[in-house]
C-alpha cells in the first residue's frame, strides 16, 4: 500500500525527521487560507498523486495551465490561483502512463533555499535480507537513469538486523553524500530515524527525493514516497486510514477483496492461471506469438468455485479485454473445480470474446468433460503453447 506525499512526511515529522511545514488540501477555497499558516514568502503548490515525475508531468485540460503538478507560488492568492487550477485535472507522468491520475488533493509546503539536492532511500534487499540504505548526490533525478549512466555515484549500505542501524551506519551515509561537520551530524540523525520508522511501520520503501542541504546549512526532507507491507497493514490502523481509494485500480482493489493477485496491464488477453510463474510464462508466450496481456492474475493454489467465478468477472469487467486464457495446472488446485468457476462466471455475465482453457493436472479428464458438455463456446487446448497460439488467432483475425 501506497500513501500521499504529505502523510508520509507527517509519519517522518514524528520520527524526528526534519520536514517543513505544510498543509493538505481538497478544495481550491482552502488554498488561500492554508498558505497563510505558513511563513512564506514562497509557497510550494504540489499535486498528491501514487506516482512520480509530478514537476515535469503535464495536464491533460487546457486550463490547468503548463507549469506541471508542482509550482512555484509567490503568494497565498497565487497559491490559490494554482489550486484552483490544479485540482480536479488529469496529470500524466512518466508512472502514470498516459491515461494521467485526476489530482483530488493538493499540498502546499513551505518553500526552501536550496543549496544541494541529494538522494536517500530504504529498501528490503532480499537477496541479502537486510534492510538496505541507497545514498546518491545525484538527488532529484530518476535513481534508475543514475543506476545506468553513473553507478559510481550510488552507495548501498545494509543494516544486520541484529544490531540494527549503528552511528556508523550514518556516517558512511554521511560520507557518501559528501555531507561534512554539523550537516554529518544531522544525517547520522536522519538516518536513525529513518530505520526507525521503516522497521516500526513495516514499510517495503521509503524514498526521499530529493532530500536538500539548505542555504542555512540544515538538512531537510523535500519530498517522501513510502510504501508498506501488505501483509503487515492488520498492525497498522492508523496507516490503513491513509489508504487512498481512488488512487487504486478499481479491478485491481476488487480482486483484493476476494484474495486474487491481480494486476491490470495496457494488452488485450485477459489471462486466468495458477501460480506466479506459470502467470509470468504465460504472459510470455502471449508476447512470444504477437499479442499483449491485458493483466496478471494469479487465483493460487486453493482457488474455490466462488474465487474463479469472481475472477473470471474481473477479467471480463475490463472493457480492453478482446479475447481470454485460462491456464490451470491443477496440483493442489483441480481441474473440474476450474471448469464449474468457468461456467458459472459465463452463465453469470455472458461471453462476449473468445475464450480458450488449458487444464492440466488434478481431474484434468473430468474437468475438460465438464467444459465439453457446457454447450458454451469455448475452445480447449492441448498445451500452453497450443493455447497461446489460439487465443492470439482468435483475437487478431
Amino acid at each position: 500500500m501506497n500513501i500521499h506525499e504529505y502523510q508520509a512526511k507527517r509519519i517522518l515529522k514524528d520520527y524526528g525527521a526534519p520536514v517543513s511545514e505544510g498543509r493538505a488540501v481538497v478544495k481550491a477555497s482552502e488554498a488561500e487560507a492554508a498558505a497563510k499558516e505558513l511563513p512564506g514568502p514562497l509557497y510550494v503548490v504540489k499535486a498528491q498523486i501514487h506516482a512520480g515525475g509530478r514537476g515535469k508531468g503535464k495536464f491533460k485540460e487546457p486550463q490547468a495551465g503548463e507549469k506541471g503538478g508542482v509550482r512555484l507560488a509567490k503568494s497565498p492568492a497565487e497559491a490559490a490561483e494554482f489550486a484552483k487550477q490544479m485540482l480536479g485535472n488529469t496529470l500524466v507522468t512518466k508512472q502514470t502512463g498516459p491515461a494521467g491520475k485526476t489530482v483530488n488533493r493538493l499540498y502546499i509546503e513551505n518553500g526552501s533555499d536550496i543549496e544541494r539536492e541529494l538522494y536517500l532511500s530504504a529498501l528490503v534487499d532480499r537477496g541479502a535480507g537486510r534492510i538496505a540504505f541507497i545514498a546518491s548526490t545525484e538527488g532529484g533525478m530518476n535513481i534508475e537513469e543514475v543506476a545506468e549512466e553513473t553507478p559510481e555515484k550510488i552507495v548501498t549500505v545494509r543494516i544486520d538486523p541484529a544490531t540494527g542501524v549503528m552511528p556508523h551506519h550514518g556516517r558512511r551515509i554521511a560520507a557518501a553524500l559528501a555531507l561534512k561537520g554539523d550537516l554529518a551530524k544531522q544525517c547520522v540523525k536522519l538516518v536513525g530515524a529513518i530505520y526507525r520508522a521503516f522497521t516500526e511501520k513495516d514499510m517495503s520503501l521509503l524514498e526521499i527525493n530529493p532530500l536538500i542541504v539548505t542555504k542555512d546549512q540544515r538538512l531537510l526532507v523535500l519530498d517522501a514516497k513510502m510504501g508498506f507491507d501488505d501483509n503487515a497493514l492488520f498492525r497498522h490502523q492508523n496507516i490503513l486510514e491513509m489508504r487512498d481509494e481512488t488512487e487504486e485500480d478499481p479491478l485491481e482493489r476488487r480482486a483484493a477483496e476476494f484474495d486474487l493477485s491481480y494486476v491490470k496491464l495496457d494488452g488485450n488477453i485477459g489471462c486466468m492461471v495458477n501460480g506466479a510463474g506459470l502467470a509470468m510464462a504465460t504472459m510470455d508466450i502471449i508476447k512470444h506469438y504477437g499479442a499483449e496481456p491485458a493483466n496478471f492474475l494469479d487465483v493460487g493454489g486453493g482457488a474455490t468455485k466462488e474465487k474463479v467465478t469472481e475472477a473470471f468477472k474481473i477479467i471480463t469487467s475490463d472493457p480492453g479485454v478482446k479475447g481470454i486464457l485460462v491456464n490451470i495446472f491443477g496440483g493442489i488446485m483441480r481441474c473440474d473445480v476450474i471448469a464449474e468457476g468457468v461456467i458459472a462466471a459465463v452463465k453469470e455475465v455472458g461471453l462476449k470474446v473468445p475464450l480458450v482453457v488449458r487444464l492440466e493436472g488434478t481431474n484434468v479428464e473430468l474437468g475438460k468433460k465438464i467444459l465439453s458438455e457446457s454447450g458454451l463456446a469455448i475452445t480447449p487446448a492441448d498445451d500452453l503453447e497450443d493455447a497461446a497460439q489460439k487465443v492470439v488467432k482468435a483475437v487478431q483475425g
